[in-house]
This record gives structure tokens, C-alpha cells and sequence, in this order.
């Protein structure tokens, strides 16, 4: 296959779960070679990955993959954009080499290394259809009641497990013509017995790859570990922390973020528009990374035992009126109207200026981010029975009842997919504020919509 083969883009869509719901010609052409299909898991592991990536980040996402096929190596451009309803692949360039073969002794070590593995043997040719199985002479190489036959793929005979970070290890193996373990699988007509796969890579004299051979070992024979219940977590940040998250992430992402910035503004001549929209792309990406580095900061600040915050005197007020300012341009944007304290209003509360800021930050960037176009966000104060408070209300959806503790929660954005953040604003503004003896509370703006409170002791 060429390039001038193809349509200018090739795309396919997968879905939420990871199922393949449609692809062009030259993606489901790989699926297919994978042992898999339309309507059935993303088979291609860095395809695959890369889907999750976009989806778990709710961003685009652009980089280079390589697949393997038959007849060589595929390098491909690809960009993943998370929709409503799953995630888009697009391929701006298709590009097919000859496979580079890896080093013979990495091979024969691995292979040596599969080779010797406990179980009963099976081989398969490139498109995982079974060619051969074999009984061992120990109990655990006997094979199942019904073995497999030939001719029948692998896929259709045992169902592969993900692992932990959702991959799969035959597949990434296969991909990338490696010996592979550990790869747990189940069989498709008797579900309750369990696998551990390990293969290696089979080739010709002239370097094409034939099939796999390996191993399969019933885990109802292995010997497991007598389970010993885990001692409770206890997460301990040291203080050094936050210094080397700045040296090992924050500098480095801002310097990505500058110059894709410089990129997309083609400061040094012009670029195609795709290029140019790549590196908006990643210039949107590292600010959402970098607005996740600044709240990993701040938990492991409010995490640590000697977490303090200082006592002084603070106006909820004039507090209200900045977080409003700030947030002025990004609000007119969207046609929202920000109501802010009158500027002789004041509500004096004991508390940290710089982390009563931070909370008001929070509660007016999620009203304006989430309000509907064309709506009000109304900011007030006041100071009853020795608290002082400052309420932000919107005229959104609301939170129900059932969920406002919840969304307190770490990492908690009550199943919205947007880049909006990260899901830590909340639940560290909370510990912010309890940390200087307030909290925050959520109920019924009057207008409909959502009316989150920070309360503070009042300065006596």
C-alpha cells in the first residue's frame, strides 16, 4: 500500500467501552489482521491506547504510531479527539516500511524465555488461527475437554483479560513481534476456567514473520500467595514535594506550551492549517496538565500532617470583587454576566487572604464555566451569628441532592467529559476552608442553579 491509496484522512470511531464502531478501509484492514473486527475491541494496541489517553485526558490528542502487518511496519500520524459518545481517530498520514527486525539475541532470549513456561502448547499463523496444539507431559499440560481446532482463531476460542492499565499483552506483543506473558484469558465456552498465556514469535529464513507458538497454564493449577489483608494506606508527602514537581514537570510543560504557542502563531513563516491546529493542540494539553501539576501541588500541601494556613484578617467582600475581575474576560465570552459585591460592601472573616482567594477562584470558574450562555452569576456576602460568608450562585443545572458530597470527593466531576479540570478544585477548597475553621456548603441558587457558600469565623 501507498499513500496516493488512500483518502487524504482515514478515520475510524471508537466507542466509550473501547469497541471499534467504524473504520475505513486501511483501519479495519489492521483490525482484521489483528484477529478482530467492527464492533468488537480495539485490536490495535497503540491505536487502542491512545483512545483511552484522549478519552481519560477529555482532550485532542495528536502523535505518531506504529503498527505492524504481515507485510511490514505502518507509520502513522494520528489524532485522537474525544467526542460524546466515544472517541475519533483520525490519520493525517499513512507512511509503510519494511519491518526492522530486532536484535537476534533479544529474540532468542525471549523466545527461550516463553519457551520454557509451564502448560500446553499451541501455534498460530499471522491471522491467529490455530495450526497446532499440544498435550505436555506434566498434569498442568493436559489440554481442556474441548480443545481447540484447527483453523479456528484464537479470539473465538479464549476471551483475552486487559490488564490493570487496560492492555493487553498478546496483542501488544504481536504488534510489536515480541515474546509476551502474562496475558490472562478465559475460554469463550466455559467461562470459569482461566489462562496464563505466554508465546514467542515464529520467522522465516528470510526474516517474515510466520505465527506464534507458546504456552497455556491452567491458573487453577498455580499455587497462589495465602492472601494477607493490606496494612491501611498512609500517604506521606515529603516536603521536598512540591519542589521537585516544579523542577521535573512545571518547567520543562511550560517551555512545550511556549513554543507550540510560537508554532501556532507561525511567528517563524507560515504552516499548513493542520500543522498549525497540532500545535494549538498541544499548547491546550499542557495548560490542562499544567492546571493538573498546580492542584497536585496543592494536595500534597493539604495532605501533609503539618498542613497550617495562616490568621488574619480577610474581607469576603473585596475577595468576591477580584475573583470577579479575574474572570471578567472569560465570562463575557460566554455572555455571562458576573454580579460582584458593591464596592462598600465588606464581610471581615479570621482566615489566609491567599487561600480564601483561592476557594472564591474555584467557586466563580466553575459557575462560569458550567452556567449556561446568556445567564447571570451572582456573587454575595454577609455575616450572621459570628461567621462571615460569601455565597456564588448560577443559573445552570444545579446539583441534586444526593450528589452534594459527593462532589466533594477527590477526582469527582460527576460524569461530565469535558477539559474543564481535573476534579480536585472542590475537594481541595473545602480543606482550605475547613483548615481555617469554615466550610463550604451547596444548595438552591433562587433563580434556579447551584449556590455554593464558603463560611469563615468572623473577625470579632
Amino acid at each position: 500500500m501507498n499513500m496516493s491509496a488512500h483518502p487524504a484522512i482515514i478515520r475510524a470511531t471508537v466507542a466509550a467501552n473501547g469497541l471499534l464502531l467504524s473504520a475505513d478501509a486501511p483501519l479495519l484492514a489492521l483490525q482484521r489482521e489483528a484477529g478482530s473486527d467492527v464492533g468488537a475491541v480495539l485490536a490495535i494496541p497503540q491505536l487502542a491506547a491512545l483512545a483511552r489517553l484522549a478519552s481519560r485526558l477529555s482532550i485532542a490528542v495528536s502523535r505518531t504510531v506504529t503498527a505492524a502487518t504481515e507485510r511490514g511496519d505502518v507509520d502513522m500520524w494520528v489524532r485522537a479527539k474525544p467526542e460524546a459518545d466515544g472517541v475519533q481517530l483520525s490519520v493525517i498520514e499513512w507512511n509503510e516500511r519494511a519491518a526492522a527486525a530486532a536484535p537476534t539475541d533479544i529474540i532468542r532470549r525471549e523466545a527461550d524465555i516463553a519457551a520454557v513456561s509451564e502448560g500446553w502448547t499451541w501455534q498460530v499463523d499471522t491471522q491467529l488461527r490455530f495450526q497446532m496444539v499440544l498435550e505436555g507431559a506434566g498434569p498442568e499440560s493436559a489440554l481442556p475437554q474441548t480443545p481447540p481446532l484447527p483453523g479456528s482463531r484464537l479470539t473465538s476460542y479464549f476471551e483475552l483479560r486487559p490488564d490493570e492499565e487496560g492492555d493487553l499483552a498478546i496483542l501488544r506483543g504481536f504488534a510489536q513481534r515480541r515474546a509476551f506473558r502474562d496475558q490472562i484469558a478465559t475460554l469463550i465456552a466455559e467461562p470459569e476456567q482461566c489462562f496464563r498465556l505466554s508465546g514467542f514469535p515464529m520467522f522465516d529464513l528470510a526474516g517474515q514473520l510466520l505465527g506464534y507458538r507458546g504456552k497455556a497454564f491452567p491458573l487453577d493449577r498455580a499455587i497462589l500467595a495465602p492472601h494477607v489483608p493490606p496494612a491501611p494506606a498512609v500517604v506521606i508527602y515529603p516536603a521536598e514535594f512540591g519542589r521537585r514537581l516544579d523542577r521535573s514537570l512545571r518547567q520543562p510543560l511550560g517551555r512545550i506550551i511556549a513554543n507550540a504557542d510560537s508554532i501556532n502563531a507561525q511567528f517563524d513563516g507560515p504552516l499548513r492549517p493542520d500543522y498549525a491546529g497540532y500545535a494549538s493542540d498541544i499548547a491546550a494539553a499542557g495548560r490542562h496538565l499544567m492546571a493538573l501539576i498546580d492542584d497536585l501541588a496543592d494536595l500534597q500541601a493539604i495532605d501533609r500532617l503539618d498542613f497550617t494556613v495562616a490568621t488574619e484578617d480577610v474581607d469576603l467582600a473585596d475577595i468576591g470583587r477580584r475573583a470577579a475581575g479575574l474572570f471578567l474576560v472569560k465570562a463575557m465570552s460566554r455572555k455571562i454576566r458576573i454580579i460582584s459585591p458593591e464596592p462598600d460592601q465588606k464581610a471581615i472573616a479570621t482566615g489566609e487572604f491567599r487561600r480564601a482567594l483561592q476557594i472564591l477562584m474555584n467557586l466563580v470558574g466553575n459557575a462560569v464555566r458550567y452556567g449556561p450562555e446568556d445567564s447571570e452569576v451572582r456573587i454575595e456576602t454577609g455575616v450572621d451569628e459570628g461567621r462571615a460568608w460569601i455565597a456564588v450562585m448560577d443559573q445552570g443545572a444545579g446539583v441534586p441532592e444526593d450528589m452534594r458530597e459527593r462532589i466533594f470527593h477527590k477526582f469527582e466531576r460527576l460524569g461530565r467529559s469535558d477539559p474543564g479540570g481535573s476534579g480536585l478544585g472542590l475537594y481541595i477548597s473545602r480543606r482550605l476552608a475547613l483548615a481555617m475553621g469554615g466550610d463550604i456548603h451547596i444548595g438552591d441558587a433562587p433563580d434556579g442553579g447551584a449556590r455554593f457558600m464558603l463560611t469563615l469565623p468572623a473577625s470579632e
